[in-house]
């Protein structure tokens, strides 16, 4: 066997056993999680007054539905500020309906253009932060739709006074169309899992802006929001701030209901090349390697490389476990959700495939768009608005 060979055997039996050994680890975190997670929530003993931050931009799909969840919490005290930088925006009526619905709940509304920083939903908080009443703040995403008990469970973890921030995991649920279950799938079935992947082996460093709860003295002593104003991946930058004061982040066990709506191919690519310069600006050098998450393309790889080696037969069932893995992980994230078991099952290969190129693109691009707005991101994942 010549050097080549030899060179090709190995990269090929390695690239089967990372790609195997990575999707049967998925697998396994995600049924660990749903047992953890069923198990933990418990609401605190001690429920201080909150104030919830909803920053808002535009009139997206079922906004109203969503924000209404937050109005029908079973929470001793508590407030909600929602937020826009355009005083003119379309959420504003959504919040109006809700005000006159709810006339008990503290509700208040900050509708200011100022910016303070090139992130447009940091500056869009700052604002709201003048409105905040209470000593505990919630930071919640627009998209999302949580139970009566959200806020009384993500909140019981800071009876711990060495616990900075509390976040959560979500599941996506898509809006009609395409691409927007191609979306969803991208979340449930790579990122969470490989969220899931990483706690299973004790990592904490996951934040997320969908929920971000804290003390306001704890964000008072990382300096408020201003530090992460310029920053795209703004709830991870305020985790690391968090950890910096020596606090623990504790990924809660409750669950949410995220939305995910997209309008076509050309909005799906634009997402996702966001969502992966995040991940680039989160940790340059890890996300090289990226690559070895994604199994059933590397498994396919690893195969090629040993199909006309005394290999094959090992090869093609190392092959098979994998991509038996990554359907039963398919199947184990839809299980329970009130979704189709099968339903999105042919997307499965389209969906891995539209996750490599998203990924080797977004080597060659370094401006994103964000609701609507474009923007430069360097390598340290800080951004600047392009007129």
């Amino acid at each position: 066997m010549t050097v080549a060979q030899l060179l090709c055997t190995a990269a090929g039996c390695l690239s089967l056993t990372i790609a195997t050994g990575f999707a049967l680890t998925a697998l396994l975190a995600c049924l660990a999680w749903r047992r953890f997670a069923a198990r933990t929530v418990r609401p605190g003993a001690s429920q201080p007054p909150v104030t919830v931050l909803k920053p808002l931009c535009g009139d997206e799909p079922g906004l109203y539905e969503h924000l209404r969840s937050f109005c029908r919490q079973n929470y001793p005290a508590y407030q909600i500020v929602f937020g826009t930088l355009d005083p003119e925006d379309p959420a504003l009526a959504v919040v109006a309906r809700l005000v006159a619905e709810f006339p008990a709940l503290a509700i208040e509304v900050s509708a200011n253009p100022q910016r303070h920083g090139h992130n447009n939903k940091s500056s869009n908080l700052l604002n709201m932060m003048a409105r905040a009443r209470h000593g505990y703040l919630v930071i919640a995403d627009s998209d999302i739709t949580v139970g009566a008990d959200y806020l009384a469970a993500v909140t019981a973890p800071l009876a711990d006074e060495r616990v900075g921030l509390v976040t959560c995991l979500s599941y996506d649920f898509p809006t009609r169309g395409l691409w927007s279950r191609l979306g969803a799938m991208y979340n449930n079935e790579w990122y969470f899992p490989s969220v899931m992947a990483a706690w299973l082996f004790g990592h904490q460093d996951y934040s997320s802006g969908q929920t971000l709860c804290l003390r306001r003295a704890t964000l008072d002593a990382i300096g408020g929001l201003r530090a992460v104003a310029d920053h795209l991946a703004d709830d991870y930058q305020l985790g690391q701030l968090v950890r910096a004061q020596g606090l623990r982040i504790v990924l809660s066990g409750y669950e949410i209901q995220a939305q995910h709506h997209e309008p076509g191919l050309a909005a799906l690519c634009r997402h996702e090349l966001r969502w992966m310069r995040t991940l680039h600006a989160v940790s340059p050098w890890s996300f090289r390697m990226i690559f070895l998450t994604f199994t059933v393309p590397l498994a396919a790889a690893g195969l090629a490389l040993l199909l006309d080696t005394p290999w094959r037969a090992a090869a093609w069932a190392a092959f098979g476990l994998t991509v038996a893995a990554r359907l039963g992980l398919h199947l184990v994230q839809r299980f329970g959700r009130g979704r189709g078991l099968f339903a999105d099952l042919p997307l499965v290969p389209v969906r891995d495939l539209l996750l490599c190129w998203n990924w080797a693109q977004s080597f060659f691009c370094r401006r994103i768009t964000w609701r609507g707005a474009r923007f430069h991101v360097d390598a340290a994942g800080v951004m600047r608005r392009i007129a």
